[in-house]
């Protein structure tokens, strides 16, 4: 929260900087350069005014020249003083200061607590694919560091996109666009700290994400996951402005949306020392087509968030939609069965049993023991449905 509002500050002070001066054609670095250097003379310091500031820049900085520079960032970096010009809260209560997380990915208590359940699902779904037990203690704790950390990241980034496409329809002031140029900023400044992810080098003493070690994969599978946050966005946003979707978007999009399970599937893969198997891997993505359809049959309509029946509704009308998706889905079971047959017999009863287990911890303990889909009501008008919700009179209590 600290970062948005930093960066809200600064958004602020390059539009007061273009209705001083409209024909300043700098580009977007010195801009925000500049529009730093403004934040930093109104930061306090001492008895010094603003007229003695201004002054002892107009002074001073005649005599500073980029070879001076230079040669204090370099004095700076051999003492351990990074000269990075990122930010990060000086949270002292946990003893960081902001040379402690120049460069460092670092994830927020809530993005921990949205990724509990996913990574209780993927260690009961996926360590019996790496012969662990995910019942034994030794078993989780071993990997759980790496594997939360990733997972937690990973929604920490899911969270910024959230907002990005959770635009106040109807609204079109100066505020909302500043807002959303705050959050195209963060999203920015997070997804390229992926790479900080990804260059993490060693754990428990072996080299994980080295080029020499072919992290191809696990490189690939995080831009999947770029590739979908920006998906999401256009998808969502097009639903919103009435534009014309493609299926070929949406299919896609629900194809790349599992990306941080394979993450952590091919980081087990790496933590043990063994290669990757393919029809492991080509089953476990079918499988999850299916799931991420299964948890896409909600009600995202209030906060704008993807979801393949209202993409197909935006496609197809609203008494078509729901052929289509029961289309794609006979077509994907059918692939599904056949991958199944592959496996090992013993692993195949055993994700069997775990996907009984699964929908009955999903609420549905009557019917057959994998459950059955069932499509919710269409909602054809979102903006009607959004103003019904809004205008709804709660009962009154006495």
């Amino acid at each position: 929260m600290e970062q948005l509002k930093e960066l809200e500050q600064v958004q602020n002070v390059m539009l007061m900087m273009q209705s001083v001066d409209s024909t300043n054609n700098a580009n977007a670095d010195s801009s925000r350069f500049l529009a730093n250097f403004i934040l930093f003379m109104m930061q306090p310091c001492g008895e010094l005014d603003m007229n003695q500031k201004c002054r002892l820049v107009s002074d001073y900085f005649p005599k500073i020249s980029p070879a001076f520079l230079e040669e204090a960032l370099c004095q700076l970096c051999d003492k351990g003083i990074s000269g990075s010009t990122n930010h990060c809260n000086d949270d002292k209560s946990v003893g960081l200061s902001q040379t402690d997380c120049e460069d460092v990915a670092m994830v927020a208590f809530d993005s921990m607590h949205r990724a509990n359940s996913t990574l209780e699902d993927f260690c009961r779904s996926y360590f019996m694919f790496h012969e662990m037990d995910a019942n034994s203690a030794e078993s989780i704790f071993k990997y759980l560091p790496l594997l939360s950390f990733t997972e937690s990241y990973i929604y920490q980034l899911d969270t910024i996109n959230e907002r990005l496409v959770e635009l106040p329809l109807g609204e079109t002031s100066d505020f909302t666009f500043r807002k959303l140029f705050v959050l195209l900023e963060s999203y920015g400044m997070l997804t390229d700290r992926l790479e900080t992810l990804v260059s993490v080098s060693h754990f428990s003493g072996r080299c994980l994400l080295k080029p020499s070690c072919n992290n191809f994969r696990i490189r690939n599978e995080l831009k999947c996951g770029e590739e979908y946050w920006a998906l999401e966005r256009k998808l969502c946003f097009a639903l919103t402005r009435k534009e014309e979707i493609q299926v070929q978007d949406v299919m896609e999009a629900i194809h790349l949306k599992s990306f941080d399970y394979r993450v952590l599937n091919l980081l087990l893969y790496q933590l043990n020392g063994k290669e990757v198997n393919e029809t492991h891997m080509e089953f476990l993505s079918v499988s999850e087509f299916l799931v991420e359809i299964s948890d896409d049959l909600l009600d995202d309509v209030l906060e704008n968030n993807f979801n393949i029946l209202r993409m197909f509704v935006r496609i197809y009308g609203a008494s078509s939609a729901p052929t289509w998706l029961a289309k794609s889905i006979t077509e994907a079971e059918e692939k599904y069965n056949y991958v199944l047959s592959a496996l090992d017999p013993q692993l195949s009863r055993k994700y069997q049993k775990r996907c009984e287990e699964a929908t009955k911890e999903g609420g549905k303990v009557v019917g057959p023991p994998l459950g059955t889909w069932s499509i919710p009501p269409i909602i054809e008008n979102e903006d009607l449905y959004r103003y019904e919700i809004a205008h709804i009179k709660l009962p009154e209590t006495s």
